[in-house]
């Protein structure tokens, strides 16, 4: 292995153990600190539902241990291993049309990851899902919801690969300007037809039964300004014990979604701090500013892409011997993901203080900030989520300030 590919061999790796020792750091802290009671939570869990919580926890982090130690062999297989020289060649040599050949190159790493990890989901949903009483789906659903996942994953894959090496073939020199223009109009339109065409793949959506509720989160929203189409029950409840809210769609058809879980757990007032921090949410613009963020960065990455992509070195340090347009677009992916990953830390601090931003703004709306305060911890509770993170895994990992530390804060308001 020469230097080049031997030192992005050694950042893949040296990223992969500093992921690997913040989480096994983070189950080392809650098994440190997992019978405290935060304050805020006394009302809700007792001794055994926090050995249920930190075990919970440390179940899925062992889990999500293997999966990621499994995906980084394959990976280091894969890139510096000499199989992705193999696979380039094998699949170009078969002489089928420059598009079609494009497409199946990803689409094939699409599935092989697929399969790779329905060991690892099925052992989430039915064995730790089942133990700790969350899972309510059959067999048969989950191979349901698989496939349709995977039937969509090929569709949406195939259509916007497609379209990229069109525009690649036809500019080659502006493609990566049209393709963020495109990728844009296409995140607005799934935005749009999202709630009408994907999500009742998965759910049922029905009006809320409860007119009363829904007249309250109206005139809720309209003391924020906000206007929402229909306000939704879903039967997650076929799936799993979890309960949550969501705010779905964009423009006219923005529409509010209630897990049946969340109603069957939670009083009025809560359910409507959980809504008026999603109303935050949309008032402070946070969702309108992460697209320009992220737009911003896929413009930059795409023409960094492009630049990139106008020369073989990155081939060359793989030793990759037919240097295609799609193994070039793979290796930048991949080597662009390296680059990232020391500003991660970074987005995710913007994404916890605009939750900070909706809390402190769902407390003003209702003038109530208790019942949001003890909404959470209902649901810290029920999801049986981690109260005692630690600091270093929140960097790296987490969107949302933690729930022990956005409970205090609201009840000292």
């Amino acid at each position: 292995m020469d230097s080049p590919l031997l030192f992005l061999f050694v950042v893949f790796v040296f990223i992969k153990v500093m992921e690997y020792s913040i989480t096994l750091l983070n189950l080392g802290h809650l098994r440190r600190y997992g019978h405290r009671v935060p304050e805020g939570f006394a009302d809700f869990v007792d001794d055994a539902t926090l050995a249920r919580m930190r075990d919970y926890s440390v179940d899925h982090g062992r889990i999500d241990l293997l999966s990621s130690t499994l995906d980084f062999v394959v990976t280091a297989v894969f890139l510096f291993g000499g199989v992705l020289n193999w696979y380039n060649s094998w699949l170009t040599n078969l002489g089928w049309p420059f598009t079609v050949t494009a497409i199946c190159f990803f689409l094939f790493l699409v599935y092989t990851n697929f399969f790779i990890q329905i060991p690892f989901d099925l052992y989430n949903t039915f064995i730790i899902e089942e133990r700790y009483g969350f899972n309510r789906q059959t067999l048969l659903l989950w191979m349901s919801d698989a496939v349709k996942g995977l039937l969509l994953s090929t569709v949406f894959a195939s259509l916007l690969l497609w379209v990229a090496f069109k525009i690649m073939a036809v500019m080659p020199l502006t493609w990566w300007f049209l393709l963020w223009f495109f990728m844009l109009l296409f995140k607005v339109f799934m935005l749009y037809i999202s709630p009408y065409v994907i999500e009742p793949l998965f759910n049922k959506f029905t009006l809320i039964a409860d007119k009363k509720l829904e007249e309250k989160i109206r005139e809720l929203l309209a003391q924020a300004g906000l206007t929402v189409s229909r306000v939704f029950t879903m039967d997650a409840s076929k799936r799993s014990g979890h309960g949550n809210a969501y705010f779905s769609g964009i423009g006219h058809v923005k529409r509010i979604v209630l897990f049946d879980t969340l109603l069957e757990k939670s009083s009025e007032d809560e359910i409507l701090g959980i809504l008026a921090h999603e109303a935050g949410h949309w008032k402070k613009k946070h969702i309108l500013k992460r697209l320009v963020v992220m737009e911003c960065i896929s413009f930059v990455a795409l023409y960094l892409a492009w630049w990139f992509m106008q020369t073989d070195t990155l081939t060359a340090i793989f030793h990759i011997e037919q240097p295609t347009v799609y193994v070039k677009l793979l290796l930048v992916g991949f080597c662009g993901g390296l680059a990232a990953f020391p500003f991660k830390p970074l987005l995710s601090y913007s994404s916890r203080k605009d939750e900070w931003e909706a809390d402190h703004f769902a407390a003003e709306l209702t003038k109530n900030p208790h019942a949001l305060a003890r909404a959470l911890a209902r649901l810290g509770r029920d999801n049986l989520a981690n109260l005692h993170p630690h600091p270093w895994y929140i960097a790296l990992h987490y969107s949302h300030p933690p729930l022990s530390l956005r409970v205090k804060k609201l009840l000292s308001e």
